[in-house]
């Protein structure tokens, strides 16, 4: 293997020295001068490529971190990684540890190597060269890592950057899409995924990397069969894989489910235009290869586009000899000419109803595949929409999807390959819209007494052992979140259910609540159970006491081992057109907490109709998880008020977000059913349990960073963390600034904020940045911004670099002090090294600002500013000292 490795790097022209190293001692190696041993290198070597058998790989990587070498590829695999020796550790954890005094960087083992063709690098043991382009590769299998090499060769793509994980000890794939994002020219990103390791640091670098490129991803272990984590499943959700869906989309990435799609994907998405929406157009020469391109179109979602009269009128008037005259798909029949074709499609093409247009052709004589590939591509100008071509067939048809790939024009072997790449582009535009969403303001926040009385209840629980709250207690934490429970009562004998039945009118539903029947989910294990422990319809007190009895007689009988919490009595909720629905938290192994939502009640699996989404949710995000139900369409249908009834879902799903944000204990929480009907919307029944403290995969709003600040004038005013709720405020703040406040936060006049603008200011990663706006709060209720401090750190919290800026009226009272002191706070305290800023050299109130809190300030002569530094915390490992020391000061 490194005989291959060496072999590739020579053929590769390699500019910078090389050197093997075997401890047989040969002269050379392939040509390249040889040492027997690591410290008879003649210099330190920037990178070394490991392919000695497993059981050498700690020692090893500990010579060469002492030597220091920073950076290390290890080749070498198998099953012995796991092989402990002596009692010690596996052959992976004793890696990890010989790595950390030096701080040695560790990519692999069983990794495939690293390629990066425009530094002619190319230290992996593939078959064949790889050449230079505009997408980067991340995977985590080597031989995956060969074959789309090899298919990226077929289709004449090339890479800034290929690299393989294998199953790394150290550097990760989050490690290396921040690597991608931050110094590649890569416009495109494809993602092979097996496995997570860290959901939150791998989200995060997601999102920052797909808003500025297009991210592809594609994953393995979909199904149980092919799921080799081991990982216990997720409570309420029947295939994991959903979850998985839900972040990609959350993250702005397209997912793709095979290998050759993903490649049609790229093509698709690196070669239109953004589209306006899901609207297809179909131009064939031939109504059975159209129809085939409709039928895929509809089954995934998309839309058949509706010609306008002036189209339909013009293709009249045009004397097309069409199956379906003026009607889409337009279908030229079989002696349609290049010409012809060409004349069709300019007057679809500039139709206002029409997203995009793909062209279906089948080879005949009146018109060969090359010819109307030619036809095309010399009047592309004269289209106004994207297009896309599908040329049936193999031989022929070849010659022309190479003129189209030879003209940037994407192309597919088949109608519905083609169908399903325009999928992915609206897919795209979806998830990629999602991203840059600024929301409505928020419905319904918390206060900090109920959040304090949620947790008190849940620790008092915990305390004693339980890991379950009771159907009682469940109700006070749905109450304190503004969640409407069915009226209850609680008696725990006999006497106690008789007096309550009396105070309740109407038919009472009597239920049992003991150690079996209070855990969410439970039914996915016995659905046959269902009911069990629920009596309806009860009409006196005197039924209520004897159902109590029956009810504790069943539970004595089925589950001895099981003690009866309480006994719940609510007046039965039924008719007036109602609808049953299921809402609730679950808690993934991956993934942490995840909000779900679907049609509820006893059929609920079989209905399979539940749908997941990560939190933090605001009503935007609410509303897409909704929306993808068929609960909402069942809404939209039979509701007599369906914006209200959906208005009253997404709040909801935003509370359930807020208290799985404020309740790290909380492990699952299920409200089924969820009664929604013209009167209102009721938790009828519902479920919590306990565990761990949870980490989540989106770091949810801090509120614990808020508080209330008087500055020097008197002014009280709100520091608080900025939401994706803020974009009204920004644009408001932006509107009160003077040019010369804009210059110089900005470095140059910037009259009006974009929507994109607005998305990345205010919607932002809080374990990558922070900022803190300060806000006065009017009599009535209104809120203005005052000011606001930013910081952005780099992916391994080394430096932060820091903005501020304060409304021109308020400068000179102390505000920009108060809001950079708290952001210094939070750095020194979430462990940044360093913060670092650019200050403009005619800034002199800022310059005095910053040389007031201590930073250190120099001239900068080739950008012609002024950098000020702050060290915040020492390095506490080599590693961090390395990195500091790496980068200019």
């Amino acid at each position: 293997m490194g005989g291959l490795v060496i072999r590739n790097l020579l053929e590769g022209d390699f500019p910078g020295p090389l050197w093997a190293v075997n401890r047989k001692g040969y002269a050379s190696v392939h040509g390249q001068p040889c040492v027997a041993r690591i410290e008879a290198l003649p210099e330190v070597p920037d990178l070394a490529v490991i392919c000695t058998p497993v059981a050498t790989l700690p020692k090893l990587i500990g010579r060469l971190g002492s030597f220091g070498v920073k950076a290390a590829l290890v080749l070498s695999g198998g099953s012995h990684l796991d092989d402990g020796a002596d009692g010690e550790g596996s052959i992976r954890t004793r890696m990890l540890a010989a790595a950390r005094p030096s701080g040695i960087r560790v990519l692999g083992p069983e990794c495939m190597g690293i390629v990066v063709p425009g530094r002619r690098l190319n230290a992996t043991y593939a078959g064949q060269p790889v050449k230079a382009g505009k997408v980067a590769y991340l995977g985590q299998s080597g031989m995956l890592g060969n074959a789309m090499i090899d298919w990226a060769a077929g289709r004449g793509i090339g890479f800034s950057h290929l690299v393989t994980l294998g199953d790394s000890v150290d550097v990760l794939l989050p490690d290396l899409i921040d690597y991608i994002n931050q110094y590649a020219p890569a416009q495109a990103l494809l993602l092979h995924l097996e496995r997570i390791h860290d959901a939150q640091h791998f989200m995060t670098a997601l999102r920052e990397a797909s808003r500025h490129r297009l991210v592809l991803a594609i994953k393995s272990g979909r199904t149980a069969a092919s799921d080799l984590s081991g990982l216990p499943p997720t409570p309420g959700v029947a295939n994991r894989d959903v979850i998985f869906d839900a972040a990609l989309a959350r993250a702005g990435v397209v997912r793709v489910n095979d290998s050759d799609e993903l490649f049609d994907a790229l093509e698709t998405l690196s070669r239109m235009k953004p589209l306006r929406g899901d609207r297809l157009a179909i131009v064939a020469n031939g109504l059975g290869p159209a129809m085939l391109a409709i039928d895929k179109l509809i089954s995934a979602g998309g839309r058949l586009a509706e010609f306008t009269d002036t189209t339909r009128e013009a293709l009249l008037a045009a004397d097309f000899d069409m199956t379906l005259p003026g009607r889409n798909p337009v279908d030229l029949g079989s002696d349609a000419t290049p010409e012809r074709l060409v004349e069709a499609l300019a007057l679809v093409a500039a139709d206002a109803n029409v997203d995009a247009v793909l062209v279906v052709h089948a080879p005949t004589r009146l018109a060969p595949a090359k010819a109307t590939a030619e036809a095309l591509i010399a009047n592309r100008k004269r289209f106004r929409r994207n297009l896309l071509t599908s040329w049936m067939g193999l031989e022929e048809a070849m010659a022309a999807r190479h003129e189209c790939h030879l003209a940037g024009l994407p192309t597919y072997m088949s109608p519905e390959k083609a169908v399903k790449a325009f999928m992915h582009m609206v897919d795209y535009q979806r998830v990629q819209a999602l991203l840059q969403e600024t929301p409505p303001s928020l419905p319904f926040t918390t206060s900090a007494a109920s959040r304090d009385r949620c947790r008190t209840l849940i620790d008092r629980a915990w305390s004693a052992g339980r890991r379950r709250l009771s159907h009682s207690e469940t109700a006070q934490v749905l109450s304190a979140y503004g969640i409407e429970a069915a009226p209850s009562r609680y008696p725990t004998t006999a006497a106690e259910g008789e007096a309550a039945a009396a105070e309740l009118e109407g038919p009472l539903a009597l239920k049992v609540v003991h150690d079996h029947n209070c855990t969410p989910f439970r039914y996915r294990r016995h659905p046959h159970k269902l009911s069990a422990g629920l009596l309806q319809d009860l009409e006196s007190p005197a039924q209520v006491a004897e159902g109590m009895h029956r009810l504790a007689d069943k539970v004595a009988e089925k589950f001895p081992d099981s003690s009866i919490h309480e006994f719940c009595l609510q007046p039965m909720q039924r008719g007036k057109h109602s609808m049953q629905l299921c809402a609730g938290i679950t808690r993934d192994p991956v993934f942490g907490p995840v909000i779900l939502f679907g049609i509820g009640g006893y059929k609920v699996n079989v209905l399979a109709d539940r749908q997941v989404a990560l939190p933090p949710l605001n009503i935007t995000l609410a509303d897409d998880l909704i929306q993808r139900t068929h609960a909402a369409r069942l809404i939209r249908e039979h509701s007599r008020d369906p914006e209200r009834d959906l208005e009253r879902l997404r709040r909801l799903l935003v509370q359930l977000s807020q208290l799985a944000a404020d309740l790290p204990r909380l492990q699952g929480l299920e409200i089924n059913p969820l009664v929604l009907n013209r009167d209102g919307m009721v938790a009828v029944d519902f479920a919590m349990d306990l565990g761990a403290p949870a980490r989540h995969a989106i770091m949810p709003y801090p509120e614990e960073l808020r508080e209330w600040l008087t500055l020097p004038n008197g002014m009280q005013v709100e520091v608080r963390p900025i939401r994706a709720e803020d974009a009204p405020l920004i644009t408001g703040f932006h509107t009160q600034l003077s040019e010369e406040s804009i210059r110089f936060r900005y470095f140059h006049n910037k009259a009006s904020l974009t929507q994109r603008d607005l998305s990345m200011l205010a919607h932002i990663n809080y374990d990558r940045q922070m900022a803190f706006i300060a806000e006065r709060h009017g009599e009535e209720g209104d809120k203005e911004m005052l000011g606001v401090v930013r910081v952005w750190n780099d992916p391994d919290n080394i430096r932060t670099e820091f903005s501020i800026i304060i409304r021109d009226d308020l400068q000179g009272q102390g505000l920009g002090s108060l809001l950079m002191n708290k952001m210094i706070r939070y750095c020194k305290g979430v462990g940044t090294l360093e913060m670092v800023g650019q200050i403009m050299v005619d800034n002199h109130p800022m310059r005095a600002l910053m040389k007031h809190l201590g930073f250190r300030l120099r001239y900068n002569m080739e950008e012609q500013v002024v950098d000020a530094t702050l060290r915040l915390n020492e390095p506490s490992s080599e590693w961090q000292r390395h990195r500091l020391e790496s980068q200019p000061d």
